[in-house]
């Protein structure tokens, strides 16, 4: 039972999860783009500053200077003040190696008055950082680029992050005679993207917790309560065959398939009693039984969709079934209902056992399945999730064979899932019915926390599906063979263009045929649809 909650909680968890990493990726890379522009602008700005303190007609004068005239100097105190004043980290003018660009020589150099890092001396020379540089000082040199940008960004972990704005600067006739470089450190980029990111996993962890809480309180009290409490009274009731203290309606009050099961139980255990308490003073035991039975078979055919046609104002798709149970009530049942415009769902399935327990379970299956379904999910995660709801209170040891088909009526796309029952049979449009091989998995009832497989088939319009239990080609003949697979396809296959109701007239009347008087066995189920396609 408990699997159910932490299926839907870890569903949910995980949308929240990946809504989570999307919003912090964006919101993320947001910060570090504005930050990264902001850095930009301001080193480009004070790039330009800089280089307009600079005689550039002197710069060859500067590099032969050694650094000691007067001019020179009156220059880097230029500089030196703007490095303070415009936060820069360096300022600095070099001249690279034209040949490959492989070294640089420094003619000046600043650096900030708060700053951990060394000043490098006039003419000091060393390697190019790497390829990157090479190519901005190429550029600078060689082309056209009037300013070139290089971000040292690693992300998250980068210990050392900083950004450098390189200007040329040209002489009168247009010459690049030098590089100025403008260095800002992005401790504040880092710094304010790691308190987002731990403000992040902070939200992101408390709203999983409310989000768990919350769903466990919904799941508990909205579906879990309710459906182990109807699993324990049909139970009950089949075992102590009595009327309960209260009625299932009083102690279950959704308003929904839920509460529509519990009220048909009330009544069905209402009615059978009424109908002991009456037919014992005057009939034998066994008619008492039959009356019994025969109450429950009704409450059971009712249960069923049985009037036809299902969906007078849907020309899609046509539909068509009959139960006819081999006791007064069985274990097989059927059904078909829209879950939205668009889709019809479609269920065919078989109780182990048979007489009252398995109409009960029958029911509480049929109910289970329907309101899985309405809920909007895939034909595999139905089978699993009503597993996981039957093997959570299924004391009687019971189980059920089901095959669940989704069909999309816009495009013909039907999506199934089999839970150990019979291979559907297809019939292509103007084609011949023929067994439709699927994967079948496990019957829901038998092991818990099992997960289903679904498979998909492409319906053209004209295309007909024929589903059945077991009883069908199981059924006995007075020589007691059995009816078979093969003589069900012959009678399928004797008019294939026929509607669906004919279709299932004809397999029963082969069946008839075929038995003769022999005692029937099994219950008989099918179910025909026609996919006529889009209207």
């Amino acid at each position: 039972m408990f699997s159910i909650i932490f299926k839907s909680i870890a569903g949910i968890v995980i949308l929240l999860i990946l809504f989570s990493v999307i919003v912090s990726v964006m919101g993320f890379n947001s910060f570090t783009e504005a930050l990264l522009e902001q850095y930009y602008e301001g080193a480009v700005r004070t790039a330009e500053t800089a280089a307009m303190e600079l005689d550039v007609s002197r710069m060859e004068e500067y590099a032969q200077s050694g650094g000691t005239t007067e001019a020179y100097q009156e220059a880097w105190e230029r500089m030196s003040r703007l490095c303070n004043s415009s936060g820069s980290t360096f300022i600095y003018v070099i001249r690279p190696d034209l040949t490959d660009y492989g070294h640089i020589t420094f003619l000046f150099s600043t650096i900030s008055d708060t700053s951990r890092y060394s000043l490098y001396d006039f003419g000091f020379v060393r390697e190019t950082t790497n390829e990157e540089y090479k190519e901005k000082y190429r550029r600078l040199y060689e082309g056209d680029s009037e300013q070139e940008l290089v971000i040292r960004d690693k992300g998250y972990i980068e210990t050392d992050p900083h950004i450098t704005a390189m200007v040329p600067l040209k002489d009168d006739q247009g010459k690049t005679t030098a590089i100025l470089c403008v260095q800002r450190q992005m401790d504040k980029l880092v710094n304010v993207r790691n308190t987002y990111i731990g403000k992040v996993f902070v939200i992101m962890a408390g709203l999983m917790v409310l989000v768990i809480i919350g769903q466990f309180i919904y799941l508990h009290r909205v579906l879990l309560r309710p459906v182990k409490t109807i699993t324990a009274e049909a139970s009950r009731f089949a075992e102590e065959n009595k009327a309960a203290n209260q009625k299932l309606s009083e102690t279950v009050k959704n308003h929904d398939e839920i509460g529509l099961l519990a009220l048909s139980i009330d009544r069905m255990e209402e009615r059978i009693m009424q109908y002991v308490s009456d037919l014992t003073k005057v009939t034998a035991e066994k008619e008492r039984i039959h009356t019994e039975l025969s109450l429950a078979n009704r409450i059971q055919a009712n249960m069923l969709p049985n009037i036809y046609p299902a969906f007078p104002d849907r020309s899609e798709f046509d539909i068509f079934a009959s139960m006819d149970p081999a006791k007064e009530v069985g274990g097989d049942f059927y059904d078909f209902f829209l879950v939205d415009d668009d889709h019809l769902c479609i269920i065919m399935a078989d109780v182990s056992g048979k007489g009252v327990p398995a109409a009960l379970f029958m029911m509480a299956s049929k109910i289970i399945l329907a309101n899985n379904a309405m809920s909007g999910k895939s034909p595999a995660k139905i089978l699993t999730d009503t597993n996981a709801a039957i093997c959570a209170n299924n004391r009687e040891e019971m189980f059920v064979t089901v095959w669940l088909g989704i069909l999309e009526i816009s495009t013909g796309r039907l999506t199934a899932a089999n839970a150990g029952h019979e291979h559907p049979v297809l019939m292509r449009p103007n084609g011949r019915f023929e067994l439709y091989k699927d994967r079948g998995g496990m019957v829901i009832g038998g092991i818990n926390g099992l997960q289903y497989r679904e498979y998909e088939i492409q319906l053209q319009p004209g295309a007909k599906l024929f589903l059945y239990t077991d009883g069908v080609p199981e059924a006995t003949g007075m020589d007691k063979t059995k009816f078979g697979l093969d003589r069900m396809l012959s009678a399928l296959n004797e008019n294939p263009p026929a509607e669906p109701a004919e279709i299932v007239k004809a397999v029963r009347t082969s069946v008839d045929s075929f038995v003769q008087e022999a005692e029937q066995f099994d219950d008989l189920t099918m179910l025909c649809l026609v996919y006529k396609g889009p209207s």
